[in-house]
């Protein structure tokens, strides 16, 4: 089982990376497999709704949402790191997770369906509880379980050094790894023993306005 750790952060190495590598060294001492995908700091384009995706099953722009469609099917869950701009997710994994996520549907891949997927918040001070609520958002509807913590997944400082003497911040980082490999774990023991999936039924739109 593998998970793949997602760094928001136009910094490759900085507070965000730092808070995930807590993750990663305990899902690895865990037995699961990890890899680290940075989104870079070239601008990401938003979604412009074109449903390009319906007919070429990826989105429109090939950069680096293309790349991480490509890949996400091999892995068994997902963790998001993000830092806090503005309270809230910064505009780079905003506009990737709105054209990721999309692409996906649309395309008919399912790569996240049932997939665990947790969010990372990385700040220097507040506007990290708003973010949670954002980056969770994605999550619930792409029916993907949302891996908790023993308190919001956030980390505190405003450089690498500071969020390595963040000591409640690395437990956080380091329960949320275990707890996803312990669903991970279960997940793969219900399967293996008879419990299917959920019965899934087409789609229903219903418009407000008429």
């Amino acid at each position: 089982m593998k998970v793949l750790l997602v760094n928001g952060s136009p910094h490759e190495k900085g507070c965000t990376y730092t808070a995930l590598m807590e993750v990663a060294d305990t899902l690895e001492k865990e037995g699961i497999g990890t890899d680290f995908f940075w989104l870079g700091n070239k601008p990401l384009s938003g979604c412009i709704g074109c449903k390009t995706c319906v007919e070429k099953k990826k989105c429109v722009f090939d950069d680096r949402v293309n790349e991480f469609l490509d890949i996400a099917a091999e892995y068994d869950g997902f963790i998001f790191g993000t830092p806090v701009h503005w309270a809230a997710a910064g505009g780079a994994i905003t506009s990737f997770l709105d054209r990721a996520f999309y692409a996906d549907v649309c395309g008919g891949r399912k790569s996240f369906y049932l997939k665990p997927a947790a969010a990372v918040m990385s700040a220097r001070r507040a506007g990290t509880t708003a973010t949670y609520d954002q980056m969770n958002k994605y999550f619930g509807l792409m029916q993907m379980p949302i891996v908790s913590s023993q308190y919001w997944n956030m980390v505190h400082g405003a450089k690498p050094e500071d969020v390595k003497t963040d000591l409640e911040g690395l437990q956080i980082m380091r329960t949320l790894a275990r707890n996803m490999a312990f669903f991970l774990q279960c997940k793969e023991a219900g399967l293996k023993n008879g419990v299917s999936l959920p019965e899934q039924e087409s789609g229903i739109f219903t418009n407000f306005i008429r």
